[in-house]
């Protein structure tokens, strides 16, 4: 079912409109803006976790209890799906970078700092330096969106991705420094496995050899971060040249959009032969 559940995904992905209604993050926003104002909860940042954090993991796992017993489990794909495209990335990174790569394209510096800045959240002292976080940007993005999670669920199932998205929105919109601080350790310590395992994909479906250079010494790292593994092993894998204004600049990103395409390909073929042979 978990195979059937990540193709499905993909549909609702491409073809439907369901991730925006399904990704409402208001209520658990409003919870954490209640919670933060409480003593206790700025006290202690783990009560802040459980209750945001593991309270909605055991409702999870209370309803598939209930669920997966019935109709050999088939009742509780549609909650599969649902939590996995909640547990999905916000926005969509293709027509959020649409305009940067108009700009870039025409050689107007100016829209492009002005687009990476309003639409990015990007900023850059030079022109090859904004190029070059863009490119970051967008393999960061792209796999702690989609890589990230359907890593986890493939593995440990709906529990596990939906942990790294309440993480993730820990995190981002945390306001005491100590909850976000534990919020963003933890995470690192879910991002450490898919991370890695994705940069393997990057070596298969990309240059090996630059691959192993920039891997090698941080394979087992705890310290670095997996932004940081997760763009320089793809910006190596792609080969990408200096930073240059226009087609050419573009290029680059087209080149990493092909990179992220062909390693979730080769991570959809493996799933398809674990759930055939395992």
């Amino acid at each position: 079912m978990s195979f059937l559940v990540l193709l499905l995904v993909l549909w609702v992905e491409k073809f439907s409109a369901w991730r925006n209604v399904i990704q409402q993050d208001g209520p658990w926003l409003r919870l954490l803006a209640k919670s933060e104002q409480q003593p206790d909860f700025i006290e202690s940042p783990w009560l802040g976790i459980a209750l945001l954090v593991v309270l909605p993991l055991l409702a999870l796992t209370l309803v598939l209890s209930v669920l997966e017993p019935l109709l050999y489990g088939w009742l509780a794909l549609p909650v599969h799906l649902l939590v996995l495209i909640y547990s999905l990335g916000r926005g969509d990174l293709l027509a959020a970078l649409g305009p940067f790569r108009d700009s870039w394209r025409r050689g107007d510096t100016e829209a492009a700092y002005l687009v990476a800045r309003r639409d990015l959240a990007l900023d850059a002292d030079a022109e090859g330096a904004l190029l070059q976080r863009v490119q970051g940007h967008m393999l960061w993005q792209a796999y702690q969106s989609f890589f990230a999670v359907i890593f986890w669920y493939a593995l440990l199932g709906p529990l596990a991705a939906l942990a790294y998205r309440l993480l993730a929105l820990l995190g981002e919109h945390a306001q005491q420094s100590a909850l976000r601080e534990r919020a963003v350790h933890l995470r690192h310590a879910f991002d450490w496995l898919p991370a890695r395992v994705l940069a393997a994909s990057f070596a298969l479906v990309g240059n090996f050899v630059a691959v192993n250079r920039a891997l090698l010494h941080e394979l087992l790292s705890w310290d670095i971060s997996a932004a940081q593994l997760v763009i320089n092993v793809g910006r190596a894998a792609c080969e990408i040249p200096e930073p240059e204004l226009g087609e050419a600049g573009v290029g680059s990103l087209d080149s990493l959009w092909q990179l992220l395409v062909r390693a979730a390909v080769l991570w959809y073929a493996a799933f398809a032969l674990w759930t055939l042979f395992l």
